[in-house]
């Protein structure tokens, strides 16, 4: 998969951790798509490298996918722990 194919990847799988974990977010709509993208890519190098997973070149892969939301998921939990009070 291309650089495009992961960004694009990363805003979907960020859309997709942000309606799995609902709620106020420190940055809002852009730290959360930033959030998606980092976790896209954080993701599918955690798969192919110590789940021995490579990532193949198709978009539709689903462990692909899984990889990308769970690395979003885990982001944002981070990140809501770290930064959480700073929008109250």
């Amino acid at each position: 998969m291309t650089i495009i194919s992961w960004i694009i990847l990363g805003l979907l799988a960020g859309a997709i951790a942000k309606f799995l974990l609902p709620g106020r977010d420190p940055g809002g709509l852009i730290g959360t798509t930033l959030i998606g993208i980092a976790g896209a890519f954080i993701g599918g190098w955690i798969s192919a490298r110590w789940m021995d997973h490579p990532i193949t070149k198709n978009f539709y892969d689903g462990t692909t996918w899984a990889a990308a939301i769970g690395g979003s998921l885990v982001l944002l939990i981070a990140y809501r722990l770290l930064f959480g009070n700073s929008r109250d």
